[in-house]
C-alpha cells in the first residue's frame, strides 16, 4: 500500500511539475519568439520537439542514472584541449540564455495570474489554491527527502 501510494504521488508530481514547466515555455511563447528573432520560424516545430525530447530525457535520466562519469567518456573522445573548453563555453553560454528567457517569461506569466483572476470574475479561493499547492510541493518534497536520506 505505501508503495502504491508513493508512486501515485510521484506521479502525481512528475505531471504538476512538467505541466508548470511546458505551460511557462509555450503559454508565453517563447519558442515561437526565438524563432522569430533569430529568423528561422520554419523550424519552429522541431526546436518543439527538441524541447520536449530534452525534458523526456532529462526526467529518464534523473530516475535511471548513468553510473560512472560522462565526464571522463567526453574528455577521453575529445581530450581536453581547446575543443572541449570551447564546448563547454558554449553549453554555458546557451544555458545561460535558456534560463534568462526562461526567468522572464516566468515574470510575465505572474504578471497575467491578476488578469486571469478578474476575468473570470474569481473574488475568493485564489490565495486558497496557491496555498495548496506550495502546501502540497513542500509535503512531496519533505516526504522524497526523509525518505530518500534518511539513515
Amino acid at each position: 500500500m505505501k508503495t502504491i501510494f508513493i508512486w501515485i504521488m510521484g506521479i502525481s508530481s512528475g505531471l504538476m511539475v512538467s505541466a508548470g514547466v511546458f505551460t511557462v515555455l509555450f503559454v508565453v511563447g517563447l519558442v515561437p519568439r526565438f524563432a522569430g528573432r533569430t529568423n528561422t520560424a520554419k523550424f519552429e516545430i522541431l526546436y518543439e520537439e527538441f524541447l520536449i525530447f530534452g525534458a523526456v530525457l532529462a526526467d529518464i535520466l534523473s530516475v535511471f542514472p548513468i553510473k560512472g562519469s560522462i565526464g571522463k567518456f567526453v574528455t577521453g573522445m575529445l581530450g581536453s584541449g581547446v575543443l572541449f573548453n570551447a564546448i563547454l563555453i558554449l553549453i554555458g553560454i546557451f544555458t545561460g540564455i535558456f534560463v534568462g528567457c526562461l526567468s522572464i517569461a516566468l515574470a510575465e506569466v505572474l504578471d497575467g495570474i491578476p488578469i486571469f483572476a478578474r476575468r473570470i470574475q474569481l473574488k475568493m479561493g485564489l490565495s486558497i489554491a496557491v496555498l495548496a499547492v506550495a502546501l502540497g510541493k513542500i509535503a512531496g518534497s519533505l516526504i522524497y527527502f526523509i525518505e530518500n536520506f534518511s539513515g
